[in-house]
């Protein structure tokens, strides 16, 4: 059995408010959604620099109100924008770098100001999402260190105009691996400006879970499922967080191959399992609208978290045994009180309508440590029989009743 407790080094503030967090939700757009093609449709597609420019000229985006709405009503606590994407394309106002930005098209306006003030309204927390790729700049292949400077000064005014963030998190440092990226220099002018921000670069599909600089304040796992943080022997604590597409596309395409929504709430589950947070993407339209289907599926997130919300924010990992799906959390709010994560359970009914079965029965754990005093499921409040020997404890946890069903279920443990 793994125990799955925080060690040493201590987290400072900022990361572990990062780590209640739990949910939110990333938001992929651009000049590229108006293609419906994907986000890296410019490169995988061949689209010359000529031919995708005019997309600036047709960017005239409704307000980001409805983007923001769309995260608040799944129970997302943060949301992370594309301040800008490898196409080049600035969502907010470079001040004088360059013209290839908002402010310069239709739109006429920051959009990423707007964003951040639909946010701060919302009680939800603004991240920014920035690009170290870019197929727009011919500085990148023929003058690295000067496109770097321009890097620098872009994250700069991201850093100085938008007041508080939440963090940064960067994308493309895996399209140049052995080049110098002078992270140094970009990081601690970051952590001067933004003390408390959240300073995160996408390792990549091939190397989830990797650090790399010291500055780095969260692991990032790039689909499928995290796996737990040995923090034994780090200088410094990192938090973690996995992004999650909801169909096949992180930019809105012609794409209708949506993951299940079952799929999706067991996968948060997934990650608070590990501590680590959810970062849930959707790919609004090219006008700025959010998909009928993608806002469908995050209303549907929103009403599971609207039940079990406060064991995604409040839990932390507590005891994760290793071949075993279910698990427990402990409110790190309140020592009092755990949360027990059932997966795959059934639904009972009469046999004509209903197909039982599941994972119904008694779940059983070792190590916890504390003498319980009640179970009741977090939906309905209904009790659950249990026993206690010691540090083992065995929880019997009958099916969903028919008319439910909520892909995974979770019962409020309470300790004497």
């Amino acid at each position: 059995m793994i125990m799955c407790k925080d060690q040493l080094p201590i987290a400072p503030e900022y990361i572990k408010k990062f780590e209640q967090l739990g949910l939110g939700m990333f938001v992929h757009f651009g000049l590229y959604s108006q293609l419906k093609q994907g986000e890296w449709t410019m490169h995988l597609h061949n689209i010359s620099k000529e031919d995708y420019m005019p997309l600036k000229e047709t960017f005239n985006p409704v307000s980001m109100a409805e983007i923001v709405s769309v995260g608040k009503s799944a129970g997302c606590k943060y949301i992370c924008l594309t301040t800008r994407h490898h196409e080049g394309f600035s969502l907010y106002d470079t001040r004088g770098l360059n013209d290839y930005d908002a402010i310069h098209s239709p739109a006429g306006r920051d959009v990423v100001r707007e964003f951040v003030d639909e946010c701060r309204k919302a009680d939800i927390v603004p991240f920014f999402y920035h690009t170290t790729l870019d197929w727009y700049r011919e500085d990148f292949n023929n003058d690295f260190n000067g496109y770097l400077e321009y890097l620098r000064k872009s994250v700069e005014i991201l850093c100085t105009h938008y007041g508080e963030i939440g963090g940064l998190w960067f994308d493309g440092n895996w399209s140049k691996p052995d080049a110098d990226w002078q992270e140094d220099a970009l990081y601690s002018m970051i952590r001067r400006l933004q003390p408390n921000a959240m300073i995160i670069n996408n390792t990549g599909i091939h190397k989830r879970g990797e650090k790399g600089n010291e500055y780095i304040d969260s692991l990032t796992y790039e689909r499928g499922t995290p796996t737990p943080i040995d923090r034994r022997g780090m200088t410094k604590y990192v938090a973690g967080e996995m992004c999650e597409t909801l169909n096949d596309n992180w930019g809105d395409a012609d794409d209708i191959n949506f993951k299940p929504v079952k799929q999706i709430i067991e996968e948060i589950c997934d990650c608070r399992k590990i501590g680590a947070n959810m970062l849930l993407n959707i790919g609004p339209c090219g006008d700025g609208t959010v998909p009928l289907m993608s806002r469908a599926m995050m209303d549907a997130v929103g009403y599971w978290m609207s039940i079990y919300g406060k064991s995604i924010y409040n839990g932390r990992p507590y005891i994760v045994v290793e071949g075993k799906r279910d698990f427990i959390l402990r409110d790190i709010k309140d020592p009092n009180t755990f949360y027990l994560f059932k997966y795959n359970l059934g639904m009972g009914g009469d046999t004509n309508v209903a197909l039982d079965g599941g994972a119904a029965g008694v779940v059983e754990f070792d190590g916890f440590g504390e003498t319980i005093e009640s179970v009741n499921w977090m939906d309905d409040g209904a009790a659950l029989n249990f026993s206690q020997n010691g540090t083992n404890i065995k929880v019997g946890c009958p099916n969903f009743r028919y008319g439910k069903s909520h892909c995974v279920r979770v019962a409020e443990i309470k300790v004497k």
